[in-house]
């Protein structure tokens, strides 16, 4: 257990030191800056307080953006805890400010498994009525040790594939117990988010923390979802070579159409420089793979768990393991070989780097805070299911994105209308 925090017992959170909150508040006014359909809708919240007297719990990467969402979820009318996603996105100093702001925070940098553990419970004792989960640990967790508290959430809203699968098993198998928001499903968030806000923050992370340069390197995407597209497109632009392994023979012709090499990754792994896991799956890079990996291959993941690269397999074949740089793993395999592990193959743009751009999460985090009121005020309606958000949420996010930057689309005329309705010319 790590004990050099401060539990700040006047709101009951768990953080590691309330004096960061300072430097955190510093970063989170430079996002507000940057985040206009949020600060428009924060605007909105504060007059008509649509979450009044309701407790919300927001399950995310805890950086400076997610703290502008909780803030505005407050400004809602909702007391709001914050626990994190993952035990290396939590800025500390982010989660101190949040603390000061009148959030209850269970959450540090670098947390062991229990004590992750420990702070979804905790979170959980908060006793929502409403959530946001990053992943599924918050729903899987109530739904496997809380069934009876699970019967009294009034529903949520998920923010990524992976969670979005689990949420779609424990429906098909029945046991979903209240209806959750697909947000990454949603245009205005896998259009943006997971193409360009991936693309960037995943080469952000990579460049910051090894200091090598990229162009010229051959970068092997592992999955062409709309991450990997992002991911594959900022590293052509980087003037790396890209090769794309995938499973499905759409999204490899696809890439191929792109203009990339398209492999099996037992091949790629013979000439790659830098790998990038985006499938949302396990073992993408395994035994196989490492047996055979280029020396001086640099590995991380940008897909939701630590399980993309095997890390066993990298344990199980070296003779040792160092850290070579901040953030950096080197392990040395038994032919001398060497292979670079970063962020201990967690997600890499937030292990590495503070994340998607602020104009991104707005949209995000915008579609997130309307998905929650929706779920509130539909409540009487909607069973326990996995839903879409509603096109009108999606659609009213791209127009207050384009009032923002002042940009005009046109309309369809009456006649342009009536046209396109009719099945007569």
């Amino acid at each position: 257990m790590n004990n050099d925090f401060k539990e700040v017992s006047s709101v009951e959170s768990m953080i590691r030191d309330i004096s960061l909150a300072p430097k955190g508040q510093l970063k989170i006014d430079w996002v507000a800056q940057h985040m206009p359909i949020l600060n428009q809708l924060k605007k909105d919240f504060e007059k008509r307080k649509p979450l009044a007297g309701k407790r919300v719990i927001i399950c995310l990467h805890l950086e400076a953006k997610t703290a502008y969402l909780a803030l505005t979820v407050k400004a809602a009318g909702a007391e709001v805890a914050v626990c994190g996603s993952n035990p290396l996105s939590t800025q500390d100093d982010v989660v101190a400010a949040l603390v000061q702001n009148g959030v209850t925070a269970y959450a540090w940098y670098g947390a062991t498994d229990e004590e992750y553990k420990m702070h979804l419970n905790k979170a959980l004792d908060f006793q929502p009525d409403i959530l946001i989960d990053d992943g599924g640990d918050l729903v899987a967790t109530l739904h496997a040790e809380r069934p009876e508290q699970a019967k009294k959430i009034v529903g949520g809203a998920e923010e990524t594939t992976t969670g979005i699968l689990r949420l779609k098993a424990l429906a098909k198998e029945g046991h979903l117990s209240f209806p959750m928001m697909a947000v990454n499903d949603a245009q205005m968030k896998y259009l943006f988010d997971n193409r360009y806000g991936t693309g960037q923050s995943v080469w952000d992370a990579i460049m910051r923390t090894t200091n090598l340069v990229v162009c010229g390197k051959v970068v092997v995407v592992g999955g062409y979802g709309w991450c990997g597209k992002g991911v594959a497109a900022r590293a052509r632009g980087l003037n790396a070579r890209i090769v794309v392994t995938e499973i499905d023979p759409v999204k490899a012709n696809e890439a191929l159409m792109d203009g990339f090499e398209v492999m099996p990754m037992v091949e790629a792994a013979k000439i790659g420089d830098v790998f990038v896991t985006v499938t949302g799956n396990r073992d993408i890079v395994r035994r196989e793979h490492l047996e055979v990996i280029k020396d001086k291959a640099i590995l991380c993941n940008a897909g939701h768990f630590d399980v993309e690269v095997n890390k066993e397999d990298l344990r199980a074949l070296s003779t040792s393991v160092r850290i070579a740089r901040n953030n950096i793993e080197e392990y040395t395999f038994r032919d001398g070989r060497k292979v670079y592990l970063l962020g201990e193959g967690r997600l890499v743009n937030l292990a590495c780097g503070d994340g998607h751009p602020a104009e991104v999460m707005d949209l995000t985090f915008a579609l997130q805070a309307m998905s929650l009121e929706y779920v509130f005020t539909n409540r009487e309606q909607l069973e326990p299911k996995v839903y879409p958000v509603p096109e009108e949420i999606d659609r009213k996010i791209a127009q207050l994105r384009l009032q923002a930057l002042g940009v005009s689309i046109d309309e369809l005329t009456e006649v342009q209308s009536k046209y396109l309705n009719s099945w007569q010319e």
